[in-house]
């Protein structure tokens, strides 16, 4: 790969809190990216006079657009931007000094199909920015890294942090990048459709970057759950049977895998005491029980799942379930 130029982007929407940190970690990186760019989405607070501040020390392109989501912030700027490389960092989170060397180093050694994403393994770290988990990826042995079945991508998720990534403009542009419907789920989206598209990718297994996952975060938002039920529906769409291969996505990969989620969402809704969300996302579990097909764990889920609508009764449910399996 000739052209190495790397733009830098970051979608700003309310992040005075974060935003001083994540530019900072832009300035120390040992290969500065050739353009910088953050997008005011529409933020209502301190966020935008803080990037205009940091801008004396260093350009920072300050783009502006009316609240879209990330999505169509990350498209927004991409679009405005000329360089070969894209290095996606959200605004509350923060890479290593060494990210970008890293990840384009991965570009000027590649070999074979063309490079469609280069990504690392993560930190992960609170709020007040303190780690809470190293090696986020690695620490989940049933993730294959690089990518290389759709079963186990349908199954597992993708797990690709943004933040974490370096991506050939060449095929962010062949897949029409994100997905402005999503806002949660985009990540996924973007990479599986590169995926599909014929690009290899490259992982390195260390952290060059930190994610940070708190309350305020996209993933804590009604907006995201309909991102969630809109992402489904967007695979199902997708993914038929390949009945000449035996793959059954929906039956064993996408149904059996946003169960899981749905439960997951349940019991944190659970831990706030929110039994409206939980009785919703009990409903959505139920609905893709019968997508399971007629096996053993369908007859299960029929009988047990309706008591998920009664919070109490459901988490006592799950707490037995948890050390049946244990």
């Amino acid at each position: 790969m000739t052209d190495r130029s790397i733009v830098a982007i970051i979608p700003l929407f309310n992040g005075a809190r974060w935003i001083e940190g994540a530019i900072r970690s832009v300035f120390a990186q040992t290969i500065p990216p050739d353009e910088f760019m953050v997008v005011d989405d529409g933020s209502t607070d301190d966020g935008p006079a803080i990037v205009e501040k940091l801008a004396q020390e260093r350009h920072i392109t300050l783009l502006r657009k009316p609240n879209g989501g990330q999505s169509a912030a990350r498209n927004f700027a991409v679009a405005r931007s000329k360089s070969a490389l894209i290095a996606l960092l959200d605004q509350d989170d923060r890479w290593y000094p060494n990210h970008l060397e890293v990840l384009r180093r991965e570009f000027e050694k590649h070999q074979g199909l063309p490079l469609g994403w280069a990504y690392s393994d993560f930190d992960d770290i609170d709020a007040d920015g303190r780690v809470v988990s190293r090696m986020f990826v690695e620490e989940r042995r049933n993730l294959q890294n690089p990518k290389r079945r759709l079963a186990s991508l349908l199954l597992h998720g993708l797990i690709i942090q943004p933040s974490a990534t370096l991506i050939s403009r060449a095929a962010f542009e062949a897949v029409g990048g994100f997905d402005e419907r999503l806002c949660g789920y985009e990540d996924d989206d973007l990479f599986l459709r590169i995926f599909r598209e014929s690009f290899d990718n490259a992982y390195v297994p260390y952290p060059t970057s930190q994610w940070r996952i708190h309350e305020a975060c996209c993933g804590a938002s009604d907006r995201m759950d309909d991102s969630l039920r809109y992402y489904i529906k967007k695979l199902l769409s997708a993914f038929p049977d390949d009945r000449w291969r035996g793959a059954y996505y929906a039956r064993d990969a996408i149904a059996p895998r946003f169960i899981g989620t749905w439960l997951q969402m349940y019991v944190r809704a659970w831990r706030y005491r929110n039994y409206t969300k939980m009785r919703e996302y009990a409903r959505e579990a139920l609905a893709l029980v019968p997508l399971l097909g007629i096996r053993p764990r369908r007859l299960l889920y029929s009988i047990t799942f309706p008591l998920l609508r009664f919070p109490r009764l459901g988490m006592a449910m799950i707490a037995v379930g948890r050390r049946i399996l244990l």
